[in-house]
Parts: C-alpha cells; sequence; structure tokens
C-alpha cells in the first residue's frame, strides 16, 4: 500500500466520494451542486433528449417513452461498448460543450466521469431521492458515491455472478459440481485428468478478477473524503491471486481470450466444462455454444467458506445525466421512467437481456421462467440470490480504463510464466497511483 500523501492542489474533495477537478459549487443547468443552487425545474414547452448507449433493443423501450409523452421526446444514438470507444466520445463531447442530454456510464466508469466533472447531480430532481429504495442496495451507493443527498445517476442493470456449469459432463464423470473453491479446485485436477479444462483465465478481463476479489470482501480503493487509498495486494486480492496462479501453475486453467471465435468452440465442444460469470453471460454461452443447449445449469459462486453465500459483481451500467444538459428535470424523468417502470424493465429484458437493478424488476414474469438452453432451469432466480448477497460497499477507483489496462498487461505476462498474478496488481497499483498523482488527486495509504 502506498503511505504518501498529496497535497489538495488542483483538486476539489467531495465529502465521502470522489476528488472532482475544476467543480463549483453550482451549475448552470439548473441541478443542485450545491447547498446554494436551484431546484431541479421542469422547462417551458416541448422538449428534446438526446441519449447514447450500447444496449441491443433499447429503441424500443425509447419508443414505449416518446409514445407516451410527445411533449418530452428522446432521440436515441447506439455507440460502440464503452471502453470501445463511446466513453472517449462523451469525455470529447463535454469538452467541446456538445454532449449528450443522457449516457449510458457502467459502475466502474462513474467516477472517471466524476473527476472530470462530466456528470450532473440530479439529486433535487422530482422523485430522483425517494426512489433510492427502489434499487438493490449496492448500486445505489455506486450512483451517490456515499453522499447523502447526491444522486449521479440512475441505476440499470447489474451483473450478479455465479457458476455456469455442463451439468451433463460433472454427472457423466462423477464429480460433484463444486459448492467451495478448495472444491473448485478438486474438480480442475480431475477435469484435466478427462482431457478437458474447468475454465478459462481471461487475461483482459480484469474486471471479471476485480468481481472475485468483491466476492471475497476485498477491496482496491476507498475515499475518506480527502483522499484516495489505491489496494489492490490487499489480503482478499492476494488469496484470490494466489489461487488462480496455482491452477495456472498446475496447468488446470485454458489461456483462452474470452468472447473469442476460439472460447466459444471451447465451450461448444466441452473443452470447457464451467465458467463462473455474471448473469448477462447466459447470454454469450447460448449464442457461442449452440450445441450445448440443455446441458448447462447455474449454481452459486463457488465460497471461500463452506455454507457462505457471498457473490461478487461483473459489470452493470448506469444512465446519467451529463453536463451541460439545458433540460436536467426532464432528463432524470425519463432515466428514472426507464430504469424503474415494468414495460420499460421488461422490454429492456426481452431486447437487450439486461439484469435489472430494482429489487421490483428482479420479479419480472420473465426472470422467472425456465430456460430451455438451461435445461428449464429458473436460473434467474440464482442471480437474484447472488444480487441480494453482493456486498454495496465496493468503490471504484477514478481512473479504472488505466488500472484495468496496467493489469491486464501483468496477467498476460502471468500466463507466459514471465511473472505472477500477484506481480500484476502490484504493478497495476503503482501505475494507477502515479497516475492519480499525476492529476493532482491525493493518495493515502
Amino acid at each position: 500500500m502506498h503511505r504518501h500523501t498529496l497535497a489538495r492542489s488542483g483538486a476539489a474533495v467531495v465529502a465521502g466520494a470522489v476528488l472532482l477537478a475544476g467543480c463549483s459549487g453550482s451549475s448552470d443547468d439548473g441541478a443542485t451542486e450545491g447547498a446554494d443552487a436551484p431546484a431541479c425545474a421542469p422547462s417551458e414547452g416541448p422538449v428534446e433528449l438526446t441519449y447514447t448507449g450500447w444496449v441491443p433493443g433499447m429503441e424500443d423501450a425509447v419508443a414505449l417513452w416518446n409514445e407516451a409523452n410527445p411533449d418530452i421526446q428522446v432521440t436515441y444514438n447506439t455507440g460502440p461498448s464503452g471502453n470501445a470507444g463511446t466513453y472517449q466520445d462523451f469525455f470529447n463531447q463535454l469538452e467541446a460543450g456538445q454532449a449528450p442530454d443522457l449516457g449510458q456510464i457502467e459502475f466502474d466508469t462513474l467516477p472517471n466521469f466524476r473527476v472530470q466533472d462530466g456528470l450532473v447531480n440530479i439529486a433535487d430532481c422530482e422523485g430522483v431521492l425517494e426512489a433510492g429504495d427502489q434499487f438493490v442496495d449496492w448500486t445505489w451507493q455506486q450512483v451517490t458515491f456515499g453522499e447523502e443527498g447526491s444522486v449521479f445517476a440512475i441505476p440499470q442493470d447489474t451483473g450478479p455472478m455465479a457458476m455456469f456449469y455442463r451439468a451433463d459432463l460433472f454427472e457423466e464423470a462423477g464429480i460433484d459440481v463444486p459448492t467451495t473453491w478448495d472444491e473448485y479446485a478438486d474438480a480442475a485436477a480431475a477435469i484435466r485428468d478427462e482431457g478437458a479444462y474447468i475454465t478459462h483465465f481471461p487475461r483482459t478481463d480484469v474486471n471479471w478478477f476485480a468481481g472475485l476479489v468483491w466476492q471475497a470482501e476485498g477491496r482496491w480503493f476507498e475515499n475518506d473524503g480527502e483522499q484516495w487509498t489505491v489496494d489492490l495486494t490487499g489480503p482478499q486480492s492476494t488469496e484470490v491471486a494466489d489461487y488462480w496462479q496455482g491452477l495456472i501453475d498446475e496447468g488446470l486453467v485454458k489461456d483462452t481470450a474470452g468472447f473469442s471465435d476460439e472460447w466459444n468452440n471451447e465451450l461448444n465442444t466441452g473443452e470447457l466444462w464451467t465458467w463462473v460469470s455474471a448473469v448477462w453471460g447466459s447470454n454469450s454461452i447460448s449464442s457461442g455454444a449452440p450445441d450445448t443447449a440443455g446441458d448447462w445449469a447455474v449454481a452459486p459462486m463457488p465460497q471461500w467458506e463452506p455454507g457462505a453465500d457471498a457473490a461478487g459483481n461483473w459489470g452493470g451500467s448506469s444512465v446519467a445525466v451529463l453536463k451541460g444538459t439545458d433540460h436536467p428535470y426532464e432528463a432524470a424523468q425519463f432515466a428514472l421512467w426507464l430504469n424503474t417502470s415494468e414495460e420499460s424493465l421488461t422490454a429492456l429484458n426481452e431486447g437487450g437481456g439486461l439484469y435489472p437493478a430494482t429489487t421490483a424488476g428482479l420479479e419480472l414474469p420473465a426472470l422467472k421462467e425456465g430456460l430451455e438452453f438451461y435445461g428449464d432451469q429458473p436460473i434467474f432466480d440464482v442471480f437474484a440470490e447472488a444480487a441480494a448477497a453482493t456486498d454495496p460497499s465496493f468503490t471504484w477507483g477514478p481512473t479504472m480504463a488505466q488500472t484495468y489496462n496496467d493489469v491486464a498487461d501483468g496477467f498476460g505476462a502471468a500466463l507466459s510464466g514471465s511473472g505472477t498474478l500477484l506481480e500484476a496488481l502490484q504493478a497495476g497499483q503503482d501505475a494507477t497511483i502515479r497516475t492519480l498523482e499525476s492529476q493532482s488527486i491525493p493518495v493515502a495509504e
């Protein structure tokens, strides 16, 4: 851990949350950013909003809103996934004063936009604060940054994690489906004896690894309102890293890029027997491994202690109102409707496979049905339990894209035998601290 504390020059401290650069006490868009800022008020006359995201089928939900709200019309623009280009577009547009009114932003990237002062605090907009109890606890924590009276986005979907597994292959081989990580390692050895692998280790999906650390109650970042603590190598992170390092060293996991054609083929041919992944992974498997229909099932994540029920999260996003909008009130109302109304949540689940961030959304009829691909198992029941078992206190750092990239470089080296996962985490930690320091963001050990 890093024990050097920086001076606070160049950044304003926001109590209990993240540190903002260039933030003033109030915004010229009418949304609250300080005690003396005017309340979020409706605009006069018809309003046109723009919204950019990348969820398949989002246009269907937007069409439902437009039909019911002729005076507040929303134009939806589809971009590449966030890290593939949309986030950079947002930053460029914010700098030019041409950002859309609303943007899809994943939870782990929200702090980046907060640091760049790109988000509107919509807490004073009608119904926003009152909506907090409609969402899974940890998701509301993500969009408020733990600040009382502040809301910087509306949660959209989550990525609670569980274990997809080939039920047919486990049964045929007489191998017990693992419920703990110790049992998972034993199963990995037994499956290797069968000529296959229990799973792959994704060198570039560092946010997947973060979900495993999350489950183990590890924390990579903390903020006390004055400075950041960066700790990618704490006891829980070390435990997770050492565990997977052992599987790598023993040749029990495959070095395959996730979501690649090669990976799809390995799932489809039975070379890979499990995937600890998020709820949205159900679509990844069914589309990538069509020949295995009916052979998969879902169980809770393996636990570090027998009988525990902790879960992690991989993915999930929010809808944020971006700085520069002339209509924060209307943008907030649309974001609330989009992510709380049953008709919208149903459309988003059916069209884009989104797993709602609201507790009511978890009760949608579509999420209670058995899926034929998974042997008619109602798999979303498992993910609902995982969502409830996800610790809400996990905090993302303000430069996650950089952190992910630096750790991924080290993961690749570890898989090639020229380093370890723990060394990769240490390198990512050191690089993250340097990045924060270069931006005059206070860092503490």
